[in-house]
């Protein structure tokens, strides 16, 4: 409760919240001054300045509003794997992420996405909601193939406010990320990258002659693994991580990385605020 999201871009909200925008209106906060204009009203003319410089000024405040966040959680089959699996560790990260955006009187959605968007909890705020947001996660439909693009692509016409995205997925998509993240930052969204991996999948402890069974497609593949082949597979994912890092560096998106053997409460309380993502 102690804790809010940071936002560099942050949309007007359409009610009074706890996050101040650059938006002058209603607000406690002193911002700045202007000339007054016809029209104005006057109970916000400084008069003791009018006193003194003979000039009719208007104070001008902070107006404090909501801010829409948006959690878009993968649940592909590739979710599925590792364990405890990918889902419930993005799904725990989700979900205390949901009360410390409630708890600000931010607006909260969840959006689970495959290869199209599969479930949606409507915007809310109020603490009181998080218990609703736990049931949608509940029965939350896992399986399908990963399509991130097509899935945003449906999530921005089906929403009316940009504000805050957060991507969690381990973003093993053939086709590439960099499309479906564009696709939020075109529609005025704040992209936030969450990629969650299995240590499994980072160091495999297999060898000998298999045959890969691709979770999403049903596709084989048969495979005769060695120590060089093993090497090669951490190059190419370390290479595949490395190009989600400098695009989100690129184009200034908050992004982290981590396994589901980073307890939630570590990523949370110490990672996400070392990172500036909390504060």
């Amino acid at each position: 409760e102690q804790l809010h999201m940071v936002a560099r871009k942050l949309q007007a909200g359409g009610q009074r919240a706890e996050r101040k925008t650059k938006i002058v209106g209603a607000g406690i906060e002193f911002a700045d001054y202007r000339q007054y204009a016809r029209g104005d009203d006057f109970r916000y003319i400084d008069w003791n300045l009018y006193g003194r410089l003979d000039k009719l000024l208007l104070r001008l405040f902070e107006e404090e509003q909501d801010l829409h966040i948006y959690f878009l959680v993968d649940v592909s089959d590739s979710m599925a794997l590792g364990s405890p699996p990918k889902l419930h560790y993005a799904m725990k990260v989700a979900a205390a992420l949901s009360y410390v955006g409630l708890a600000n009187l931010d607006r909260v959605s969840i959006v689970s996405f495959s290869d199209r968007v599969t479930g949606r909890f409507a915007p809310t705020r109020g603490k009181s909601r998080i218990f609703g947001i736990l049931d949608f996660f509940r029965g939350a439909t896992l399986g399908g193939g990963t399509d991130m693009a097509a899935a945003m692509r449906a999530f921005v016409a089906q929403t009316k406010r940009p504000g805050l995205a957060l991507i969690i997925s381990d973003f093993y998509d053939t086709r590439g990320f960099a499309e479906a993240i564009n696709i939020l930052r075109y529609a005025k969204f704040e992209p936030f990258v969450l990629q969650v991996f299995d240590p499994k999948e980072a160091a495999p402890q297999l060898h000998g002659d298999l045959t890969l069974v691709d979770c999403e497609t049903g596709d084989e593949k048969s495979v005769t693994i060695s120590p060089a082949i093993l090497e090669r597979y951490k190059a190419a994912l370390a290479a595949y991580q490395e190009q989600l890092e400098a695009y989100c560096k690129k184009y200034a998106i908050a992004q982290f990385r981590t396994s589901t053997s980073v307890s939630f409460e570590e990523l949370v309380l110490r990672i996400f605020r070392t990172g500036g993502f909390l504060r």
